[in-house]
């Protein structure tokens, strides 16, 4: 429960606060002074690899400067208590929780922990709920755990993609309904040994700098003269998949890149819990482990039922739990590859020490299909392209229609913001992903996902709002309706305390946006039997898509809403979410 009155809780004046704060500016890119490490300036320990384990009802959480290496690249990193990723929270359901974050660091900091519903002053969002804690300083955390699953705790400032995340795990007070033998964290990130202000920077001056997958004459791409010559005519690229790849990271899980022979140990016969979380800056991961089905059993923390699947793509932000009995070999290659398919994290499942399983190679790159330009011609949603290549003649159509200002709703700005508009944006809730539409395997997909308990809330809901991704990727600018967070900041999003409101996310870009509501869970429009969707904090919509979500506006308080690609988030793709009893009115 919320230990702060309410009518204290909701007394920010938002530009106030926003102007005071040293986080905000830091948020948004916005002339925030560089800290030493973006300098040249950085010193600091090195980096321990993994987590340690942190339990309890009080806990200290120590950000700190770094170096870190993997691989042969090495450069700046932030750790929390000497590590990366920073520790596990192992904690119980129904317990109280006392963080004292302290920061050693040269930059302002904070905590957010992803997931867990918590008053609002306890998010973490320097700018929306707390000012950054600047460097020698101290904030305590203080919150009840009210719910069970995997989780992860990370900065709410550009320490995030240095290493400032680490994992969480919430026992169920009354006990697992899931018989496993081992347990286990399989956090996935991505880290470069260039400073975000750096890449940030390169992303704004130079289209698709860190792309070296661009179409060729040359190339191996199965694409037409007709198709090269349509692409070209859109100044577009159907490589253009991922904003920041492999050219500039290392793909980790746990903290080691694919040379640190990362291993999972494991009997025959067992039950293997796997917990993947996707804590990158900016990598969707397409997920396997040749040679051994996986049950997933969770989304985002909640319990669903168990469907059975060979990979998985998993955006930004979001979990899955999954369970493996792994028999008939000594090994079993656990593959983390990138979605653009630059590279890949590597560990495995092995029944003895230093046993290896073959690693596959990287697949060939996926390309952009009409389907993602928002061009369906009425596809049902079911996760096919059908249309992946039309006749140059609809080729042409598209390329003139792709940016129809007058297909938009009256709220959306249209600007230099806005350089696209989805012609057709249908349902995609049945995608599996950015290239694995076609795969011989079953991949799963958000049709699938059926919550295992019954939601709490079945009230159908009273209004629909609708929101659009939208984006200009040449000058690389992100926002919501048109509008960066910059220009909105006192015209949040209103919910009344208690509303149900479905909301619908229409992407209006050729890139895949994982949107992540703080403080709340939704529920999936996904065809899941009544009462049954599944529960999820963050949501991908994919290209030219849309996707629907039901939300219970149940947690009083001004909320982040936003793109979980980093660099999408801190160019403008950010919003406020505030819940407000009724009588203060909504929009």
């Amino acid at each position: 429960m919320n230990t702060i009155p309410l009518r204290d809780r909701l007394s920010i004046n938002r530009r106030k606060f926003l102007c005071r704060t040293a986080g905000a500016a830091g948020m948004l890119a916005l002339g925030h002074p560089l800290p030493g490490w973006a300098r040249g300036a950085h010193g600091g320990a090195i980096a321990r690899k993994g987590s340690d384990v942190l339990s309890g009802n009080h806990l200290t959480m120590t950000v700190a400067d770094a170096n870190y290496a993997t691989g042969t690249r090495h450069g700046p990193a932030v750790t929390v208590n000497g590590t990366l990723p920073g520790p596990l929270l192992r904690l119980r359901e129904g317990q109280n929780l006392i963080v004292d974050l302290v920061n050693n660091s040269a930059m302002g900091t904070s905590i957010h922990w992803h997931g867990l519903l918590v008053p609002f002053l306890m998010d973490g969002v320097p700018g929306v709920t707390m000012a950054a804690v600047e460097p020698g300083a101290s904030f305590r955390y203080e919150f009840p755990i009210r719910q069970a699953g995997t989780y992860w705790w990370h900065a709410h400032t550009l320490q995030e993609p240095m290493g400032h995340y680490g994992p969480i795990i919430i026992d169920p007070a009354d006990g697992d309904p899931h018989q496993i033998d081992r347990d286990y964290i399989v956090m996935l990130s991505d880290w470069s040994p260039v400073d975000p202000h750096t890449i940030m920077k390169k992303l704004k001056v130079g289209e698709a700098p860190f792309n070296f997958q661009k179409t060729t004459a040359t190339d191996d791409y199965a694409l037409s003269g007709a198709e090269r010559r349509m692409w070209a005519r859109m100044r577009m690229m159907p490589t253009d998949i991922s904003d920041v790849s492999a050219p500039l990271y290392s793909y980790l899980i746990n903290g080691h890149g694919p040379e640190d022979r990362l291993g999972f140990a494991f009997t025959p016969g067992e039950r293997v819990r796997l917990r993947f979380i996707n804590g990158s800056a900016m990598t969707f991961f397409n997920v396997r482990i040749p040679g051994l089905p996986m049950t997933v059993i969770a989304a985002d923390g909640q319990n669903v039922r168990p469907v059975e699947v060979d990979e998985f793509q998993i955006g930004n932000a979001e979990t899955y739990d999954v369970i493996v009995e792994p028999t008939g070999n000594d090994a079993f290659a656990i593959v983390a590859e990138a979605m653009d398919r630059s590279g890949m994290g590597i560990a495995m499942l092995a029944s003895r020490p230093g046993a290896q399983a073959a690693i596959p190679p990287l697949r060939q790159p996926p390309l952009l299909t009409m389907a993602d330009m928002g061009m369906n011609h009425g596809s049902s949603g079911d996760g096919m392209h059908h249309d992946a290549m039309a006749a140059p003649m609809d080729m042409e159509m598209g390329s003139m229609s792709m940016r129809d200002t007058s297909l938009l709703p009256s709220g959306v700005k249209a600007g230099p913001g806005l350089d696209m508009v989805a012609m057709n944006p249908v349902d995609r809730m049945g995608d599996p992903g950015i290239g694995l539409a076609d795969a011989s395997h079953r991949v799963l997909n958000y049709r699938q996902l059926v919550a295992e308990k019954m939601n709490p809330d079945m009230r159908r809901p009273t209004r629909l709002r609708e929101i659009h991704l939208t984006g200009n990727m040449e000058r690389y600018m992100w926002s919501f309706d048109g509008k960066k967070f910059s220009a909105v900041t006192d015209d949040p999003i209103r919910f009344a305390f208690n509303e149900r409101v479905r909301v619908k996310l229409v992407n209006d870009t050729m890139m895949a946006h994982p949107i992540h509501l703080h403080g709340h869970f939704f529920e999936l429009v996904n065809d899941a039997p009544p009462g049954h969707q599944p529960l999820k904090h963050t949501v991908v919509v994919q290209p030219g898509g849309s996707a629907q979500f039901d939300l219970t506006a149940n947690e009083p308080g001004d909320w982040a809403f936003h793109c979980h690609l980093i660099y999408h988030m801190h160019n403008g793709m950010f919003q406020v979410v505030t819940v407000r009893p009724l009588q203060e009115g909504r929009k």
